[in-house]
């Protein structure tokens, strides 16, 4: 049985196919078309989807859908209604784009693949839900969704037993944890939807001093339930998310580009804190319903990994997992297993324990592109490569490494990644000025074998996905200044031997010369691009920017 899962119309469009319940490919539009957090039809994940899995749009089964377009536009007509006359401006911005694409999806998979078959339209949080639950280890778990809105729901929680996902709670937009944070991040001067991790990255730099504002404008009881006061927000009625009486309380936004200032990191840091109570006083009490020792989060909020380390360090639940496309992008795949598991009632068979499934290419195919753009090249097997590169790392040189399948997900987990020296306290600011051009206060990402993480990471179990981020050990923040943020922590990825082998094998090659098994692994991309894709992509940053050496395949290219 063959299922396409398929998600966009807001953001990080994504597209899945299902084989006979095996996940065989999943990927982001963005990585095709190259603009970042992409909302479009996902035609080329599609394609790709379909040729990984060696099938026909004629062989598609079923399409599933991440939400319910009908019951979501029923609460944005609403919500224009009651803002009016205020939303008139948004009304005629986005009423236009329900009509071109969002109410008429089947007519839009016959248009552009052909498909005329059954579509199935899954609930937004249940989709969520269905991403983490239904792809992880556990037969029965706690669940959480957090993100900006789906249909109504904000935040949801219940529990998975089996094949059967129950939600027992749910909180209505506009109270909205995500919403909250894309306001903030806007108000900070970054844009909304794409960097609230650099919110959350800031917030390590102040103080929680406004935390008091924060529950004056936000009610929150103890079981984790919220009412958000609107006076101070207007999703609908204006420019800017945020409103007067929220510039009156926390002073005038910062335009981007300007400098930062303590007003600006201590609200972050408010805001950071204020999420995290929240949602552990939602885990905490899920926990007193259910008393399940494991915990499954999804939606975007859960892309937070600091949120994520302390809900793992603060609750009772033992284990939790969260797949890697945690936000929007995952939704394609919770819809097709929902269909599959839930609504056709096959029995689960699949678990999500790498992210790996998306393009990749051979070395012929590589060679071929190099020799187009007139590159010198050495090719290498794999020991040699391995032994090339951990010496480069070793001698503080950046290497661009691009193997085997792309990552799903937004996060580079070591198949397009720029890998360089942990143990450098200088390599930050050479990654930033030479190749990344972000702000200087984001950290940058440590990996680790996963059998080794616990030596220098206080670990409450593996962070595959890049999704936790632990406490760096006492000693291990002299040996590993790169890597460590400010608040002594680390947004770690442990390395399976199963499932990358030769990035493993490379870590333990840089051991033998630094003496740790760890290296810096920083997105492959320039700044506001998405991740690469293909070699001609990644070639072409190389070639642009101050990176020392590309390994591509059994490939080494530089300049």
């Amino acid at each position: 049985m063959n299922i396409l899962g398929i998600s966009c119309y807001y953001h990080d469009s994504a597209a899945c196919l299902l084989k006979d319940g095996e996940i065989v490919a999943a990927v982001q539009e963005e990585r095709f078309n190259r603009i970042k957090n992409s909302s479009v039809f996902p035609i080329n994940a599609i394609n790709y989807c379909i040729q990984a899995g060696n099938i026909s749009f004629d062989e598609i089964d079923y399409v599933a859908f991440y939400e319910k377009p009908y019951l979501k536009f029923s609460r944005v007509i609403f919500d224009h209604i009651k803002s009016f006359p205020f939303s008139y401006r948004n009304f005629l911005r986005s009423i236009p784009l329900w009509l071109q694409d969002r109410l008429i999806l089947p007519l839009t998979l016959k248009k552009e693949i052909g498909f005329e078959g059954k579509t199935v339209f899954i609930k937004h949080h249940l989709a969520h839900a269905s991403s983490s639950f239904l792809v992880s280890p556990f037969n029965e778990a706690a669940i959480i969704i957090a993100d900006g809105v789906g249909e109504y729901a904000t935040t949801s929680y219940g529990y998975g037993n089996g094949n059967d996902i129950t939600i027992l709670k749910e909180i209505h937009y506009p109270d909205s944890l995500g919403l909250l944070y894309s306001a903030i991040t806007s108000y900070l001067g970054f844009n909304a939807n794409s960097e609230e991790g650099t919110t959350m990255a800031l917030a390590s730099f102040g103080k929680p001093e406004y935390i008091k504002e924060f529950y004056k404008i936000i009610d929150v009881k103890d079981d984790g339930s919220f009412h958000i006061n609107s006076k101070y927000f207007g999703y609908t009625k204006g420019k800017t998310m945020y409103s007067k009486s929220f510039i009156k309380l926390f002073g005038p936004p910062r335009k981007k580009g300007t400098e930062y200032e303590e007003r600006h990191k201590n609200i972050a840091a408010s805001l950071q804190l204020f999420v995290e109570e929240t949602l552990i006083k939602i885990a905490n009490h899920l926990y007193s319903e259910t008393k399940m020792s494991n915990l499954c989060l999804a939606g975007g909020i859960f892309l937070n990994c600091v949120a994520n380390q302390k809900i793992l360090e603060k609750t009772p639940f033992e284990k939790v997992y969260i797949q890697p496309g945690a936000g929007d992008a995952g939704g394609s795949i919770g819809a097709a297993i929902n269909l599959y598991n839930c609504i056709l009632g096959n029995p689960r068979s699949y678990i999500m324990e790498h992210a790996y499934l998306g393009p990749e290419f051979s070395d012929e195919v590589i060679k071929r592109i190099a020799l187009t753009q007139n590159l010198k090249f050495t090719e290498y097997n794999e020991d040699e490569l391995l032994q090339k590169a951990a010496q480069f790392i070793h001698n503080n040189k950046t290497v661009g490494w691009f193997q085997g399948r792309l990552e799903f997900g937004p996060r580079a987990l070591g198949n397009r990644s720029i890998l360089a020296n942990a143990t450098n306290p200088e390599m930050v600011n050479i990654l930033n000025d030479r190749i990344k051009h972000r702000e200087c206060f984001r950290p940058f990402a440590p990996i680790v074998p996963e059998d080794r993480a616990n030596d220098f990471f206080e670990m409450n179990g593996m962070s595959p996905f890049m999704l936790l981020a632990p406490k760096v050990r006492e000693h291990a923040r002299t040996i590993l200044p790169a890597i460590t943020h400010i608040d002594g922590t680390a947004r770690v990825q442990t390395v399976s031997k199963k499932y990358n082998s030769r990035l493993y094998q490379l870590l333990i090659e840089i051991e033998k010369l630094c003496g740790v098994p760890v290296a810096i692994n920083t997105s492959f991309n320039l700044h506001g691009e998405p991740i690469v894709c293909t070699p001609d992509e990644a070639i072409n940053d190389f070639l642009k920017s101050q990176m020392d050496y590309l390994c591509i395949g059994n490939i080494l290219i530089q300049k």
